[in-house]
């Protein structure tokens, strides 16, 4: 596959657009400091809810073990980045949560992923809550006060920041199910034991999605702890996976195209909701309810965007027209 085509380059625009645009938004104060808090939200739950769907959408796993393994990668953010307030320790929060989550999931997931449907929803549940009491009654993580006084990133502004991860994890996360192994890992989603007659190893497979979707996460938790500063265990309980598997569903189990609108929608809904106190989260549960009856698929289903099916489709539009390229002349 060539790295330099159209369709890269699309992108390369796509992504340089809206940092641009952006970028003179807020410096012309359209985007002020509370709507660019939003803004990081909303990016920090793009990253959770695209490593999510790889697992739910593309692996066919039920997780609700994401808030578990994004509690990783805050807490490693936050204890190293308060011993060391500098960009290697920041650096060195980021690599801790990588690793530890990763090695949490692989040893979660060898034994978990042999289950299906709500029996592995409530194994990774299960997991996700001795992560959360592990950190509640360790000494390092201090308990349940949690860490308060984390530094802030401030090299460059947060939001720059949680966009350049956002764009890192789902270029690897796209390229990881186009390649032969996400074939392979999709093949498992429609028939796993179709899949299983043909050689491919399923286990392997599953796992690996799920450690993937767990690092993800645990990027996320680091975004989330330096940018907010203070990280408490009841930040990361079962509502917050909850929370994360809604934007999946929400957006279209998997589409990515459709986990980047849920994102964007739903931040903005909760934030446009804010001034009316408890009744938001009374508004926001029925229209939830409404879009999920009138459309249960989700926004997008399983569509997504791409710049390759808007090329092919103007291909045939213009040789439906008759373009002399075709070598046809309509009348």
């Amino acid at each position: 596959m060539k790295i330099f085509n159209r369709n890269n380059f699309c992108w390369l625009g796509l992504i340089a657009f809206s940092f641009i645009l952006l970028s003179v938004l807020i410096n012309i104060g359209v985007i002020d400091t509370f709507y660019e808090m939003t803004l990081v939200s909303i990016g920090i739950n793009i990253i959770l809810g695209v490593g999510l769907n790889l697992i739910l959408g593309v692996s066919g796993q039920f997780s609700l073990g994401h808030a578990g393994f994004m509690a990783i990668g805050a807490y490693s953010m936050g204890i190293s980045y308060l011993k060391y307030p500098t960009m290697a320790g920041f650096a060195l929060g980021i690599v801790i949560g990588l690793i530890l989550s990763g090695i949490v999931a692989l040893l979660v997931g060898i034994p978990t992923l042999r289950l299906k449907g709500d029996y592995l929803a409530i194994a990774t549940l299960g997991v996700a809550e001795i992560i959360r009491v592990l950190i509640i009654n360790m000494k390092i993580t201090n308990g349940a006060a949690g860490l308060s006084g984390v530094p802030l990133f401030d090299a460059i502004p947060m939001w720059q920041l949680v966009f350049i991860f956002v764009v890192i994890t789902t270029v690897i996360i796209l390229n990881y199910v186009k390649s032969s192994d996400g074939r392979a890992t999709l093949s498992i989603r429609e028939d796993e034991i179709a899949a299983e007659s043909m050689g491919i190893n399923t286990t392997k497979y599953k796992v690996l999605a799920f450690v993937i979707g767990a690092m993800t996460a645990s990027i996320a938790g680091a975004l989330y702890a330096s940018y907010y500063g203070t990280i408490v265990p009841t930040n990361f309980n079962f509502m917050k996976s909850v929370d994360i598997l809604i934007i999946v569903v929400f957006g279209g189990i998997g589409s990515f195209t459709g986990t980047f609108l849920a994102a964007v929608v739903l931040g903005i809904l909760n934030t446009v909701l804010q001034d009316i106190g408890d009744l938001r989260m009374v508004v926001y549960s029925l229209a939830l309810i409404i879009i999920m009856i009138f459309k249960p698929s989700g926004l997008l289903g399983t569509k997504e965007f791409t710049f390759s099916a808007l090329f092919h489709k103007k291909n045939r539009l213009s040789k439906k027209k008759g373009d002399p390229a075709d070598g046809s002349i309509k009348h």
